[in-house]
């Protein structure tokens, strides 16, 4: 073993695909002050026994482009012999067996052309041409993805291992890391059994092994290791019926088919899944000398799928098996990728690949090489984000829990607003139980129950409003009733779960003003919408900023984004000490009561004056509601009139009764989310995470008149948006109404002109004030008039929609600023 260099700018820990693509990306962008580290041989974690799938189809737009890209690089690495990962484009194909799954198809058919993926529908008998050895029986059509295809993941891995030294980068392997030094929040170096070597940035690439690694650091990475077992048949097909097969996958079999030469390899995921190397507190401790090994064969688990398999390829029920692969994968609590700079300032981490880590490699390479050199991603990789993982993480058995419901279910059927299960309940509101014993409906959100509806809100009458399709799954007439009842009386909704800052102390005016777009510090009790932008002008946070005093904020953000946000802000107020950043999120519940009957119903609760001109809208006061003090916010996310409320949570449930009761006299109902979002459809309020993303900017997403150009001393992201300006956005973000009320979007379906795709839809559904079906799009600026017509593809169809000015209710907002009792619509 060589000594190694005392010092390097990156550190990457682990010689897997994932490690050694981002040495490659990192080299060809010019950082060659680069080591890789690995405790055995290149491969010797999980690479090695990986089945080399490439598909490239996936549920966001940016995983999909990354799998895209991951083809481009493995085409390119493949035309000189010397890189040849033995890639094989040899398309790939999907059945459908049920209708419920047909529609799935019809509705990734809709995806890939948003994407400009070259997918389509196909039937079982041309699928039957494309792989001879399929049966039909059963099955109801498919689709075929010409530029999918598969690779030997350790040729790749090999090849992007070439390319990195080409460009300088140092490949130790045989090197165990023994430890992370960190200091003062941020990593100093990495310890190894062949010496200590400084470094400006770590990255843990170590598969199976990160939350190991993690640990050195102090830091949890939510990735456990589970068994994935595939089998590899005897060579079985002559030379007379050697055609050049794609791959199959068949979700209602749960198998999956590649060729392998003359023989074929046949694996999927099991209903039985079992996670491997825990302890009894379901920590992971992988053996040290688990290198380049698999698992024992487990026929018995493997059982269901390989009985699936004879049923879709006769052939498998009597071929000789060559050989069982078990091995270890290490797999994350929503089956996506875990990317990104940890709390740990400069370590950051790529790991979770949940068995399609050779399909993601390159783009996996690629975003990090960016996102390490940069500073923060040329994408929005919030689904992939380590930041989305929340505190409750932590726990070994929580995390468990949900990585195993995940496997389990990789391949069924997710419909719109389909809640898991596992790991529930966890975070609970202090009214938890007053929502049970109502017939609360929930939902789960990072942990956290939600109200959906209430099934006593249910109403017959109202099923007329069910949508057709996947829109009317998990749908309920109780959505209606409590969106009605809002618009003419009053809804009481509980929103405890918003997540929840304290910024406070010297400067912390100053050194948010830099960061927001709007103009945050004008006053104690005046509160702000406003955004947080990247170099490039995206949108990396949206939220309400209420200023307490000369420098002290409250942050009110979404549920889900609360750990994204904290990052966010934490990271770019780092080197201001002074000021602190309190997660404040459990300590306060929060309530919301709007509509028209609003101001009436919270007067008989206080003697604050509710007035207009002693309350405005977007302004906070400290008062007493019944025998409650609380800090109210005249804000709203539905369009009407009212306030949240909040207050230490000791008094939420004493508050939450007292509203209940005021309100009921006057016709209010309590509500949900899902009413929440019919509502703020209506009125044209942006959802981050769909409508708005760290991709788009405020000129494009409709928020420009938050943007205070001339504030002293600007705000992150100022000079991107002043070049767009003077250019003009290349596409903004329109309100469309579709033709038919009772066809709903789900979101990324392809918008079309004519024959051109144009854009794809960022969210939608019904707004039952006005009767229709709405859609928000990302059109081309010069498509985007008033009145344009275009389609929606919607499962197989294509329905007219138009071009409308948004918001559809209430559009000078007269109901916000009510300063009395208003009739309902």
């Amino acid at each position: 073993m060589s000594a190694l260099p005392t010092a390097a700018r990156v550190v990457i820990i682990g010689g897997g695909v994932g490690g050694t693509s981002i040495a490659y990306h990192l080299a060809e962008m010019g950082c060659s002050d680069v080591i890789l580290l690995d405790r055995n041989e290149l491969t010797n974690g999980s690479t090695f026994h990986s089945a080399g799938l490439v598909g490239q189809l996936r549920s966001t737009v940016t995983l999909t482009k990354m799998m895209m890209y991951s083809v481009e690089l493995y085409r390119s690495l493949s035309a000189d012999e010397d890189t040849d990962p033995g890639w094989v484009e040899s398309g790939g194909i999907r059945l459908a067996c049920t209708a419920e799954r047909l529609e799935e198809l019809r509705r990734q058919v809709g995806w890939a052309r948003s994407f400009g993926l070259p997918l389509e529908e196909i039937s079982p008998r041309e699928a039957q041409e494309l792989f001879p050895l399929m049966s039909t029986d059963g099955v109801l059509g498919a689709t075929f993805l010409p530029t999918d295809g598969y690779l030997d993941p350790s040729q790749l891995t090999y090849s992007l291992a070439k390319g990195a030294r080409s460009g300088g980068v140092l490949i130790a392997t045989n090197t165990r890391v023994t430890g992370i030094e960190v200091d003062d929040g941020k990593v100093r170096a990495v310890v190894t059994d062949a010496g200590r070597v400084e470094a400006d940035i770590v990255v843990n690439a170590a598969g199976m092994y990160a939350a190991e690694i993690g640990r050195m650091a102090g830091v949890r990475i939510p990735v456990v290791p589970f068994s994935h077992q595939y089998l590899v048949t005897s060579g079985f097909r002559t030379e007379d019926d050697l055609v050049s097969l794609p791959t199959l996958r068949d979700p209602d079999l749960l198998v999956y088919f590649r060729q392998d030469v003359r023989g074929l390899v046949m694996g999927g995921y099991e209903r039985d899944s079992r996670a491997v190397f825990l302890n009894s507190d379901n920590v992971d401790m992988i053996p040290g000398d688990f290198n380049g090994r698999l698992l024992d064969e487990d026929w018995e688990r493997f059982e269901e799928i390989a009985a699936n398999s004879g049923r879709r390829v006769p052939a498998m029920r009597e071929v000789p098996i060559r050989k069982l692969i078990n091995g270890p994968e290490g797999f994350t609590p929503d089956n996506e990728f875990c990317l990104g700079e940890t709390e740990v300032r400069g370590l950051y981490v790529a790991a979770g690949f949940c068995a399609h880590g050779i399909a993601g490699a390159g783009g996996i390479g690629k975003v990090m090489a960016e996102w390490i050199l940069e500073g923060e991603p040329r994408m929005d990789l919030w689904e992939m984000d380590i930041r989305r993982f929340g505190r409750h993480y932590q726990s070994p058995s929580y995390t468990l829990a949900r990585t195993r419901e995940n496997y389990e279910t990789y391949y069924d059927i997710r419909y719109p607003n389909h809640e898991r299960e596992a790991g529930r309940p966890l975070r609970r509101s202090v009214i938890y139980d007053w929502h049970r014993s109502h017939g609360a409906f929930f939902g789960e959100k990072s942990g956290w129950e939600r109200v959906n509806y209430y099934e006593s809100n249910v109403d017959p009458t109202l099923e007329k409003f069910r949508p057709r399709g996947w829109a009317g799954q998990n749908w309920s007439s109780a959505i209606v009733t409590e969106h009605i009842a809002t618009r003419t009386f009053a809804g009481l909704y509980d929103e405890s779960s918003f997540s929840k800052f304290e910024i406070v102390g010297p400067n912390a005016a100053k050194a948010l003003e830099c960061l927001c777009d709007n103009r945050i510090a004008r006053g104690p009790g005046k509160i702000t919408y406003t955004q947080m932008l990247n170099h490039r002008g995206g949108i990396e946070a949206d939220f309400t900023v209420t200023q307490r005093g000369e420098d002290s904020f409250l942050i009110v953000t979404g549920t889900a984004f609360g750990a994204h946000d904290g990052a966010w802000i934490r990271r770019n107020l780092s080197q201001n000490g002074d000021i602190q950043v309190r997660d404040v999120t459990g300590a306060y519940s929060c309530f919301g009561l709007w509509g028209p009957a609003a101001r009436d119903i919270l007067s008989g609760l206080t003697s604050q004056d509710l007035s207009n001109a002693q309350f405005p809208y977007m302004t906070a006061k400290e008062f007493t509601v019944g025998d409650v003090p609380v800090l109210g916010l005249r804000v709203t996310f539905v369009g009407e009139l009212g306030w949240e409320l909040y207050c230490s949570t000791e008094y939420g449930a004493r508050l939450w009764e007292s509203l209940y009761e005021a309100g009921r006299p006057h016709g209010m109902v309590v509500g949900g989310y899902r009413a929440i979002d019919s509502l703020r459809l209506e009125k044209g309020y942006r959802v981050w995470g769909s409508d708005v993303t760290s991709d788009d900017t405020p000129l494009e997403g409709g928020l420009e008149f938050c943007i205070r150009w001339d504030k002293e001393g600007g705000f992150l992201g100022r000079n991107a948006l002043i070049s767009e300006r003077e250019n003009g956005p290349s596409r903004r973000l329109c309100c469309l109404v579709l033709s038919d009320s009772k066809a709903v979007v789900l979101g990324n379906e392809p918008v079309r002109i004519g024959e051109e795709v144009v854009g794809r839809v960022t969210s939608g559904g019904v707004g039952y004030s006005v009767n229709q079906s709405i859609a928000f799009a990302y059109l081309p600026a010069d498509k985007a008039a008033l009145g344009m017509l275009v389609e929606v593809y919607l499962f197989g169809d294509w329905t007219v929609a138009e071009v409308v000015d948004a918001p559809l209710f209430d559009p000078k907002s007269e109901r916000i600023r009510a300063d009395s009792s208003i009739k309902g619509s």
